[in-house]
């Protein structure tokens, strides 16, 4: 697929070409207090048919979208797109805005278009210094210094404020990860190819051979399995990660490779020297035979990737529609890659407003294609949607965040110049 013949296209066809309007002055907000709820998909027509439904995640907010009004056969006529622009932020970063009107409503649409062939840049995935901690996309992006940037994963908001899956960056390593449940990511391999697909995520305690280690710096452990917990983390978490159980837990801490402390109380807010292990279940009973003595506990993901990123749902798959979901529309991002043109697309769609009604899944998906993605994966959306980039160092924000002030998230896919 042909990625820069639509961007071509797209300012051809603009009814107005004018110079990209001045963001909006936005201030830094807390995340609201309310976990995301899992919402029931509705099939789409000319949509692959992917059996059962799945839950969909929208947003990290749980916020419910409006309704996606039902358009007949008749109306459903291609979108007309206006006030488009396009403007490089460097080179190989291309920056494109444009408006688009359909039975629907009016939808505004920002693409960040990266060229992966230029040798001086570099995607990475930034948090504000923990996984176990909140920051607005800009503030992230100017302390990395990016040329622009996305908000990233879901994240347990109002909580932990931890990324709900896997976490990887070039420079940093693995930050966060789970063995199951939050894995579809865009990923870059040893080798920085981009690709999409399941993140597979593996631990071992040598001396517990049979101990299932389920997840690192995640916002909780899986039922059964024990969780590793790093000074990237923060402090030592509290009963926020065994989701309230109390009973049949168990805390190690590991120092210099052995076991300093193993009790079956946790012990939230202390800093972290070395390492915790966090056990339910079965992974308690596991960690409660560990005795004062060497503690070899090692982790990784398959295949080594550089950089992971996880969202909800694959959008698009070898160049076919992989969602369902065309009932709710919200703010969206979503990240792709034109295998004909080697370019990342960022997307960010603006909703909750008059001037832009926001998208389903079917539509994000259907967009993604249109601007040439043969793959593509559902980021965070609602309040979270964020685009920031600019030039010579000075960030701005180039999106129209639904909240009208940044929201505090817990990572960002930033493209940094070397």
């Amino acid at each position: 697929m042909r990625s820069r013949s639509l961007l071509a296209a797209l300012v051809l066809s603009g009814a107005v070409v004018a110079p990209a309007a001045a963001a909006p002055a936005l201030s830094e907000t807390s995340s609201a207090d309310r976990t995301p709820e899992r919402r029931a998909e509705s099939p789409a027509d000319q949509v692959v048919d992917l059996g059962p439904a799945e839950p969909t995640w929208h947003s990290s907010d749980g916020v419910v979208g409006q309704p996606a009004p039902y358009v007949a056969a008749r109306r459903a006529l291609p979108a007309q797109r206006s006030s488009t622009t396009q403007r490089r932020l460097g080179p190989g970063v291309v920056y494109t805005t444009w408006t688009e009107t359909d039975a629907r409503g009016p939808v505004v649409a920002h693409l960040l278009a990266v060229d992966l062939d230029r040798d001086d840049l570099r995607l990475d995935v930034v948090n504000p210094g923990k996984v176990a901690a909140v920051e607005d996309v800009l503030t992230m992006a100017r302390d990395a210094g990016a040329v622009a940037a996305v908000n990233g994963d879901f994240y347990d908001i109002g909580r932990t404020g931890a990324p709900l899956g896997v976490t990887a960056s070039p420079r940093r390593g693995l930050l966060n990860a789970r063995e199951t449940g939050w894995n579809q990511a865009f990923y870059l391999t040893r080798k920085g190819r981009p690709q999409f697909g399941e993140i597979d995520f593996e631990g071992r305690i040598k001396q517990r051979p049979s101990a299932d280690v389920t997840n690192i710096n995640s916002h909780f452990v899986l039922p059964g399995g024990i969780g590793i917990y790093t000074s990237r983390w923060g402090r030592t978490p509290g009963y926020e990660v065994t989701q309230g159980q109390q009973q049949d837990v168990r805390m190690v801490e590991v120092s210099g490779g052995k076991v300093v402390a193993n009790r079956g109380k946790l012990k939230p807010g202390r800093k972290i020297r070395g390492l915790v292990l966090i056990g339910r279940g079965e992974g308690a009973k596991q960690l409660r035979k560990l005795g004062r003595g060497e503690a070899d506990v090692t982790w990784w993901l398959r295949g080594r990737p550089r950089l992971v990123l996880t969202g909800s749902k694959l959008l698009i798959d070898d160049g076919v529609v992989q969602v369902v979901d065309d009932s709710e529309m919200h703010p969206r991002t979503a990240v792709g890659i034109d295998r004909d043109t080697h370019e990342v697309l960022l997307l960010t769609v603006d909703g909750r407003s008059d001037d832009s009604r926001g998208h389903t899944m079917v539509e994000l998906a259907r967009m993604m294609q249109d601007l040439g993605a043969d793959e593509a994966l559902n980021l965070d959306g609602g309040g979270s949607t964020t685009m920031v980039g600019g030039k010579r160092g000075v960030l701005r924000v180039l999106n129209d965040p639904s909240d009208s002030v940044l929201r505090n998230v817990a990572n960002a896919l930033v493209v940094r110049r070397d």
